[in-house]
């Protein structure tokens, strides 16, 4: 039996990403793997991860969001939180991980919840206006939140260390603009090429069911897609549930590859979430696939054209202008839907 366009074209996206793993290992294996790429590798699934979520929201759902790192930032200190508390009574560091990456995944599903209810009621310019405040409010929010844990329970605080009032056996877990420190370094390039595999499954599987095609009727036309009976509310917020929790799971990911988390501006602020878009935009809004080469492409690029000092921002400037030409001058975009698999 012939095998569907869109499953072919789903096992391509997968096989792009077993692909790339299995050359990295084999070229780290044999020592051809510089000191920096190697670094890189963990990065490259965490941005994929933040790529491909955020495309759900904007590519496939319609609607422009700006405050995606605050659901990474939310799912990043959500789960090293889980894992400074579990450290001593959870020894088996792979399950404490995989725990910690559900928490996050699970904490940031919840955020996108709240946050979605009244904020999906918005449209275009005004939804992204408050996306981005509830980034850059989640943000100053851990910079200065200061929480402990001691016999009695959590203490918790906006002011200082201080005024905690732990005993003895008390322990400062999140310590204001200095974040947590300490967090176990579980995060590994199989365990984010594992969770970029589960993103993508979830992702494309959704996007071609029943609650997809819904999305994307949303989408086109919010009017007709009403008179048919779809719940325009209950879809959009499914969507961006989804959307924040796989960003959870990428802070998860990005928490646990760091021994120090900190909520400072470049981490999840406003440019964290313009780069993401950036992202999506030059892999082609609502393109997946687009989305994991676009984040590898231009995570990796600035790092590996450190050597050229001078004129490394140059070049990746050049870059980004012949990717955006590439996705959308018309004579590209012919070239591209005559191979493609839709034909």
């Amino acid at each position: 039996m012939k095998m569907k366009k869109t499953t072919k074209s789903n096992l391509i996206t997968y096989g792009i990403v077993i692909v790339f793993y299995i050359v990295m290992q084999i070229m780290a294996g044999t020592g051809s793997l510089s000191s920096l790429l190697k670094g890189l590798l963990v990065p490259l699934c965490i941005y994929s991860i933040m790529a491909v979520s955020l495309n759900l929201t904007v590519g496939i759902l319609g609607e422009l969001s700006l405050g995606h790192a605050g659901f990474m930032c939310v799912g990043a200190f959500a789960s090293a939180f889980f894992s400074m508390c579990t450290k001593e009574t959870i020894t088996n560091g792979a399950i404490r991980f995989v725990i910690a990456i559900l928490i996050g995944a699970l904490v940031a599903a919840i955020f996108g919840i709240l946050i979605g209810i009244p904020v999906l009621r918005l449209r275009g310019d005004y939804l992204a206006i408050v996306t981005l405040a509830f980034g850059e409010i989640i943000k100053n929010i851990m910079n200065v939140l200061y929480v402990g844990v001691d016999g009695s329970g959590l203490h918790v605080s906006i002011k200082s260390a201080s005024q905690l009032q732990m005993d003895e056996t008390g322990k400062l877990i999140i310590n204001g603009a200095q974040g947590i420190t300490g967090t176990p370094n579980n995060s590994t390039f199989t365990a984010g090429i594992i969770i970029l595999l589960i993103t993508l499954f979830i992702i494309l599987n959704f996007v071609n069911s029943r609650a997809g095609r819904a999305v994307m009727a949303i989408r086109d036309n919010r009017i007709a897609a009403e008179s048919v009976g779809i719940n325009i509310s209950a879809y959009k917020l499914l969507a961006f549930a989804i959307s924040a929790s796989m960003a959870g799971a990428a802070g998860a990911l990005y928490a646990h590859n760091l021994s120090t988390l900190t909520a400072l501006p470049k981490n999840f602020g406003y440019n964290m979430s313009i780069m993401i878009l950036v992202y999506v935009v030059l892999g082609g809004i609502g393109n997946i696939r687009g989305s994991i080469i676009a984040a590898m492409l231009l995570t990796a690029l600035p790092e590996l054209l450190r050597s050229f000092a001078d004129y490394r921002m140059l070049i990746y400037s050049i870059v980004l202008i012949a990717v955006m030409l590439f996705n959308w001058s018309p004579k590209a975009r012919e070239l591209r839907d005559k191979y493609s698999l839709k034909n």
